[in-house]
């Protein structure tokens, strides 16, 4: 994990490209950790949540799952997506690339998304054979559209940023090189409000979609659980859905 302050924007990035950003048990707890200490840091108006190129984040490590390491394993402390879910801090997130499944989870669980020119967006789980534990089948409604959200999660299809702006996926599409630039301007233009009442502000519409999301999550999470798979038959999935999104 990388950080770094651009004065009151603390900057995060994933940085795990050799296996494309995945969360591991490992980067997992690294990124609740991050995200904790900077939501306690009284300096940080901002986070800008990005990631290491080529992607963004290709979801839970399948390897991981593979060698018998169970999902849903973490626990609220350590969780990142609780994490994000209980920030009291903006949360931007700056998409450079492939952001897959968990990993669209994670980007979906921040407050507000700025697209690379280069980034897709897709909903895997059909595809590997798991269920969402990390909010999709109440934050990706929200975002896209009932329908929308059903038809990438049933058919595995990415969205280019461009489409992903169409659909109110994302709010702003940049060059690549400019992303981050792009994201800290704004978490400067957030840091320049009333920080009481930017806080007050995210909390009221993070009350919005908990309180009909919790329960959905709740479900995800248990049926998420308790999914096992065979080592074989995970390497199996991921190899079919490399060759159909070579371009991911």
């Amino acid at each position: 994990m990388l950080v770094h302050d651009d004065a009151a924007v603390r900057v995060v990035t994933m940085n795990r490209p050799e296996a494309r950003n995945a969360l591991s048990i490992a980067l997992q707890r690294e990124l609740g950790a991050v995200l904790r200490a900077a939501d306690a840091d009284i300096s940080v108006a901002c986070v800008v949540l990005t990631a290491t190129d080529p992607a963004f984040c290709a979801g839970l490590d399948l390897k991981e799952l593979g060698q018998g390491v169970a999902p849903g394993t973490l626990t609220g402390d350590e969780s990142p997506f609780a994490a994000l879910w209980s920030m009291t801090t903006p949360v931007i997130g700056a998409v450079n690339g492939a952001c897959a499944t968990g990993g669209l989870e994670i980007a979906l669980a921040c407050d507000f998304l700025v697209a690379s020119e280069l980034a897709r967006f897709g909903d895997t789980h059909a595809k590997v054979g798991f269920t969402p534990a990390g909010g999709m089948s109440v934050l990706l409604p929200q975002a896209v559209g009932l329908r929308k959200a059903r038809e990438m999660s049933l058919t595995g299809h990415f969205v280019d940023a461009e489409e992903a702006h169409r659909l109110g996926l994302v709010n702003h599409v940049v060059g690549h090189s400019d992303l981050v630039p792009f994201a800290v301007r704004l978490g400067h233009d957030i840091a320049a409000g009333d920080q009481l009442a930017v806080r007050e502000l995210k909390g009221i519409y993070d009350r919005g979609w908990k309180v009909t999301g919790s329960e959905a999550i709740a479900l995800e999470l248990d049926v998420f659980a308790n999914r096992r798979l065979s080592a074989e038959t995970i390497e199996a999935r991921r190899a079919a859905v490399i060759e159909n999104n070579k371009r991911v």
